[in-house]
């Protein structure tokens, strides 16, 4: 293999002139016959044993070219490409310029490099640490939500509907004085303030009683998924047979003992807000990471190739089709379901895949100005914890991964410590 020409056609954009020497590709050509002999039958010899050049004269020359060429890919271009100096983000489109048995082949190889990036003032970043006050309010809160999952359904009797509770209710939809398809149910139940049906109809159900014939009269949202109705007035008849609602257990140390480990409504409370505290501190931790980091990325200097974001977001839709699977389901359903498609979704993940790009190319940056690196003490004990993770020996864990990527990972989560510890905390 031979690096004929190495041309920068535009920014992070290089074509490169790839050439395999006629030996080299007659080895190949060799080698292609080799591996398919057994399956060419030629009149007069037995299955895989006819000689190369009578199978060459039978279907051509260049019969096994295609093979020998699609071999030589793995070897010659990748050499190239580590000759060339190039760090590529996305895989090389490889063309074949000429095929000789004499010359060998030429080869163009288009690559996409790892772009040049400046990141500077990454010390002394202020930002802001606003830890959230918990309150008696909150405490009550989270009790509420534990009340609420151990409540018992009640029917309610002698008073209207009101927000929250649950109609058994008979409905049927009109247009222009005419029924529609789809807007009629016997016993339906409906929790009023869910925001189950359109905007309106739960508000004028809300004061209405048992027995009690009424009208809901609405207007479709403009996107509404029928197309009939998307946008137009209705009148719905109802009547409600039931209202049900749900009672809550009084908050006592019976309750306490019931839904906890504690003995006491204040040993409860306390604890409570030990863990919301807890869980504020965290949440402020977290926006003051968010502040640093998107102040590092809007440091970055750098024309970042547009396949770099593309890649991401496929790892974004790739982690959440995973995810989707453990449920049962595959992204073809959720999008079905969510009235989606493949485009909308992935314009979801296009700001989160930009930012994490930036931020990985600032923080890669970083580590070479500050000289962070990867001790094999440190990859030693990333493995040991991957290997209790995940029960296996941290032998079978370097067999499977690639310490190098992992090495690169150490030195980006150094980078992030320390741009955080000499950010400028108020």
């Amino acid at each position: 293999m031979s690096l004929k020409s190495n041309n920068k056609i535009e920014t992070n954009k290089y074509e490169l002139e790839v050439a395999v020497d006629g030996a080299a590709f007659e080895a190949a050509v060799e080698k292609a016959y080799l591996k398919n002999r057994k399956n060419i039958r030629v009149q007069g010899f037995r299955p895989g044993k006819a000689p190369r050049k009578m199978v060459e004269k039978m279907y051509g020359e260049g019969v096994f070219y295609e093979d020998a060429v699609n071999a030589l890919v793995p070897d010659s271009v990748p050499a190239a490409i580590e000759e060339a100096g190039l760090k590529l983000v996305a895989r090389p489109d490889i063309d074949v310029v000429s095929v000789d048995k004499n010359d060998g082949v030429v080869f163009k190889v288009t690559c996409i490099t790892k772009p040049e990036v400046s990141v500077s003032d990454y010390k002394g970043i202020e930002a802001v640490r606003n830890v959230k006050e918990v309150t008696d309010e909150d405490v009550d809160n989270q009790i509420n939500s534990v009340r609420e999952r151990n409540g018992r359904t009640i029917t309610v009797e002698g008073r209207a509907a009101q927000n929250g509770d649950t109609v058994v209710f008979d409905f049927e939809g009109f247009k222009d004085g005419v029924p529609f398809d789809g807007g009629k149910a016997d016993n339906y139940e409906l929790k009023l303030g869910s925001g189950q049906f359109i905007p309106g109809f739960e508000d004028q159900v809300v004061g209405k009683n048992v027995d009690e014939a009424f009208e809901v009269n609405v207007t479709f949202p403009e996107e509404y998924a029928m197309p009939e109705l998307a946008g137009q007035p209705a009148v719905f008849k109802c009547l409600i047979h039931e209202i049900k609602a749900v009672e809550l257990p009084e908050v006592d140390d019976e309750f306490v003992k019931d839904v906890s480990e504690f003995e006491t409504v204040d040993e409860y409370k306390a604890d409570i807000k030990a863990k919301l505290t807890e869980r504020a501190e965290k949440a402020a931790d977290a926006e003051v990471e968010n502040a640093v980091f998107d102040a590092v990325v809007a440091k970055l200097e750098a024309e970042i190739p547009q396949v770099m974001f593309d890649s991401k977001v496929d790892d974004f839709v790739a982690d959440f089709e995973q995810r989707l699977s453990y449920q049962g389901l595959n992204l073809e359903m959720y999008l079905q379901y969510t009235g989606s498609d493949m485009a909308k979704f992935r314009e979801s993940f296009k700001e989160q895949a930009e930012k994490n790009v930036k931020l990985r190319l600032a923080l890669e940056k970083i580590a070479e100005l500050e000289n962070i690196t990867a001790t094999d003490e440190d990859i030693d004990a990333e493995v040991n914890k991957m290997a209790e993770m995940y029960k296996m020996s941290a032998e079978d864990v370097k067999a499977a991964i690639s310490t190098e990527m992992l090495a690169e990972d150490i030195k980006i989560r150094k980078a992030s410590d320390f741009v955080k510890d000499n950010a400028k905390i108020a």
